[in-house]
């Protein structure tokens, strides 16, 4: 009949202090370990004394010791197979594992380690030995301790992280959905030509923003602007800017005014862009600026007039496939006061059509590092002279995914495209 595990607790009131405290004693000699034992209880250690590995294994898994000193050769169940089932056991905590032995062989000390021990000693154990190396082992410990809590605390820490960055992520969604949102209509068909617009923001969210708004009878406003920098701030400013171009409300439109019948009719562009410039200066709290291309399409007429503020100069294709790059440069709005802003006109025929671009389209680098710039857009152009309408966007954005070698471009990319038909034959 074997009889309970004997269980020895210091008969110190306090605890003993270092990383071992709870010490389990295997040895089928009962002799050899009532000896260590002895030597461990004086020590201040609680002691528990296991006959067998089997037996070891048990009390290991009801009360994890800090230390298991074992015998190597017992019967049934070694010292090294119990050390291998030992660790198999897993847990948080770290235990250190001393098997005792008369083997010297290098091979076996090896076989030893291998199978997760961490120290030996000769038998019979010195005790000032075994007190050294117990100290060593303690070291360890609190070392590995130490690991597991700085581990335990990063692990929290990256959680945390990681639960703020979803939810971050989640909000990034939305705002591009409603960034996107901005652009109500992607295509409008009208008697006079057919508009297309594309926004593409090279991140969750971007600066730039494409629009077109009802300019009174006879007129449509277009516009293009490009807020510098990326991310949230940048989207913020343009949804600001929006309101100002606002198609849905015209009395809020800076570049609308009534004329005397009380119809809302175009302002020149070069004063509606001097005067966002001055309310960029003295009105919004921003380092900010942006680049502005407004215009204004006389339906009857072809007449375009714009005003151009640092953005891409606007291309025109004619219907015989002829390509001309025209535009004034100019100083983006909100960079510096008292800027004079002009504006310039084209006049479309019918089968013409007008591009206006971010930089985001001549400025997408190759492989090699190389933009495709304007030469490189004339060309692309030529060969999608025949591609009308949105899908003369769409396929703009794959030949700048094969120019660059990937879907996800540096920066935004925006376009209108406006093609005129002009008036409808009688």
């Amino acid at each position: 009949m074997q009889t309970a595990p004997h269980r020895y607790i210091s008969p110190s009131s306090q605890p003993r202090a270092g990383a071992i405290r709870r010490v389990l004693v295997v040895d089928d000699s009962k002799l050899q370990r009532k000896l260590l034992s002895i030597a461990l209880k004086k020590w201040g250690f609680e002691v528990e004394e296991a006959g067998s590995g089997e037996e070891a294994l048990r009390l290991a898994a009801l009360n994890r010791p800090d230390l298991v000193l074992s015998d190597w050769m017992m019967p049934g169940m070694s010292g090294l197979e119990l050390c291998k089932h030992f660790r198999a056991l897993g847990g948080e905590e770290y235990s250190y594992f001393i098997l005792l032995t008369s083997k010297s062989d290098k091979e076996e000390v090896a076989r030893g380690l291998d199978n997760g021990a961490d120290d030996f000693l000769s038998k019979p154990v010195d005790n000032n030995e075994l007190r050294a190396r117990i100290t060593a082992g303690e070291r360890l410990i609190e070392m590995q301790r130490k690991m597991a809590q700085a581990n335990r605390t990063l692990s929290e820490t990256l959680g945390e992280l990681q639960q703020l960055y979803d939810n971050i992520d989640s909000d990034l969604k939305e705002a591009k959905k409603l960034q996107q949102s901005l652009v109500r209509e992607r295509f409008r068909a009208m008697p006079v030509g057919d508009l297309s617009l594309m926004l593409r923001s090279s991140g969750h969210v971007g600066g730039d923003l494409v629009g077109f708004f009802e300019a009174g009878p006879r007129h449509i406003g277009l516009y293009a602007l490009d807020v510098s920098g990326h991310g949230i701030s940048s989207a913020l400013m343009t949804a600001s800017l929006a309101g100002y171009l606002s198609s849905a409300a015209p009395d809020q439109n800076v570049a609308l005014h009534k004329n005397l019948e009380g119809e809302f009719v175009p302002r020149p562009p070069d004063e509606v862009v001097a005067d966002l410039n001055n309310l960029v200066l003295d009105e919004m709290e921003t380092e900010h600026y942006f680049t502005l291309l407004l215009g204004f399409v006389e339906m009857s007429t072809g007449q375009v007039v714009m005003s151009q503020a640092g953005h891409p100069n606007p291309v025109i294709q004619r219907a015989n496939g002829t390509i001309e790059i025209t535009g004034t440069g100019g100083f983006p709005v909100g960079l510096l006061s008292g800027v004079d802003f002009v504006q310039f006109e084209v006049v479309l025929c019918p089968g013409d059509r007008i591009l206006i671009l971010s930089d985001g389209v001549t400025e997408c680098p190759g492989p090699d590092g190389a933009m495709l710039d304007e030469g490189g857009l004339i060309a692309l152009m030529h060969d999608l002279s025949q591609t009308c309408g949105p899908s003369f966007l769409e396929a703009l954005i794959w030949r700048l995914t094969e120019f660059n070698g990937s879907e996800d471009f540096p920066d935004d990319v925006s376009a209108i495209l406006f093609e005129y038909h002009g008036l409808p034959v009688a």
